[in-house]
């Protein structure tokens, strides 16, 4: 079986902890299943980035968060 990754974040999807079926995991979506707000995931991708380089400032951590989510599916055109 294929691994599957959220469009949102690249975390691998695990079935288990997904909100609702679909293309996004349970870190980038409500408890109905809908994607967060870009906002959102990038507080929480920046914060963590910020668990394994805790030397990075939060601003630094959110420039890098807001660059690597550009590259993903879910929001690349935004």
């Amino acid at each position: 079986m294929d691994m599957q990754f959220c469009h949102s974040c690249a975390m691998p999807i695990d079935p288990a902890t997904q909100n609702a079926p679909g293309n996004y995991c349970g870190y980038c979506t409500t408890g109905d299943g809908n994607l967060k707000s870009r906002e959102e995931v990038t507080q929480g991708i920046a914060r963590w980035m910020k668990m394994w380089q805790p030397a990075v400032d939060d601003t630094t951590a959110e420039v890098r968060a807001r660059a690597y989510m550009n590259g993903m599916p879910a929001w690349a055109a935004n």
